[in-house]
């Protein structure tokens, strides 16, 4: 794992994310998620932490665990970085890898890191002298790429001198068909090769943002915190399956019919996701004050939890009283 050096770190400047995408030998996953949750409980306690959204492979797209922490400032991601915590945990993790970790800081100002469905992280490594030859290329390309099906939004992030090296590429899309479509185009394939006097080094890892598919995505505004998206998808996940459950699955319609439970529970998922894909967008549009406040405030993310969890006891009541 490459670290930024501890003096090139901005005081200044607004919050920042570090995408860590890290590939995990198959046989340590259990072993690399234990060493995660501990990882996580440690860096929540350095200065300067907001949040961490981990999100584990997804193969055959996804096949990195990607984590997110966001800092306050640059210096603090830098310091969370070089920190001896850190130093320490990484020592204990190298055997469960291929090969190193992906490390980038990414200056967020008003956008959030990975806003869509769909994303690829592109880092690349220009040979020294040919910086105004890359970007005239990268220029032409992200016209390109504007043009492709599904394209959703772009990032471009150029070297930190002393912190990151790459130039770094962030490319949203809507599905992963279309993402994959402009990875094999043509016009794709045709600058890449004339890009091949200039680079030195280049990695593309693809990434899956689980639910936000589902939330209302303004690229000027912050998404849902990862633990907020959760929490409304169980709101109303957990009344459909109970509903779908006492009266359909059995003894009624499904269980008239005489399905075998298999088939049942596949139509009941079927009927569960159909119904999510226009309750959560609604809902998530009612809750925005609370998923997507203008301003970050623990009081309001204090307030929008409790009301979901008064909810889900009302909830609960009500389908005890039932069953």
């Amino acid at each position: 794992m490459t670290l930024p050096s501890e003096g090139a770190a901005d005081a200044g400047g607004g919050t920042v994310a570090i995408v860590i995408q890290t590939r995990v030998r198959p046989e340590a996953a259990r072993a690399f998620a234990d060493w995660q949750a501990k990882t996580s409980a440690i860096v929540a306690t350095f200065p300067g932490f907001i949040e961490q959204t981990v999100m584990p492979p997804s193969p055959p797209q996804q096949v990195d665990w990607v984590i997110l922490q966001r800092f306050a400032r640059e210096a603090d991601a830098v310091g969370w970085l070089n920190s001896p915590q850190r130093q320490r945990r990484i020592a204990g993790v190298a055997g469960m890898l291929f090969g190193n970790d992906d490390v980038h800081i990414l200056k967020e100002g008003h956008a959030r890191v990975l806003p869509a469905p769909i994303a690829i992280v592109i880092s690349t490594r220009i040979r020294p002298g040919c910086e105004p030859q890359y970007r005239q290329w990268e220029q032409r390309i992200a016209a390109a790429q504007t043009r492709a099906k599904g394209f959703l939004g772009y990032r471009f992030e150029p070297p930190i001198p002393g912190i990151q090296p790459d130039y770094l590429s962030i490319l949203r899309f809507d599905t992963e068909e279309n993402l994959q479509a402009w990875m094999d185009a043509p016009e794709r394939q045709r600058l890449l090769e004339e890009a091949g006097d200039f680079t030195q080094e280049f990695h593309a890892r693809t990434v899956r943002t689980g639910f936000d598919q589902w939330f209302a995505n303004d690229p000027a505004a912050p998404g849902p915190a990862a633990w907020k998206a959760n929490m409304v998808v169980l709101l109303l996940l957990y009344p459909v399956v109970f509903l779908f459950g006492a009266f359909v699955m059995s003894p009624y319609l499904l269980g008239w019919a005489g399905l075998p439970f298999a088939v049942a529970l596949f139509l009941a998922n079927v009927v569960s996701i159909l119904l999510l894909n226009a309750c959560v967008p609604w809902t998530s549009d009612r809750l925005a004050w609370w998923l997507r406040p203008a301003t970050r405030a623990l009081p309001t993310d204090i307030a929008g939890a409790a009301l979901l969890c008064c909810l889900y006891a009302v909830m609960i009541a009500l389908f005890v009283k039932m069953s």
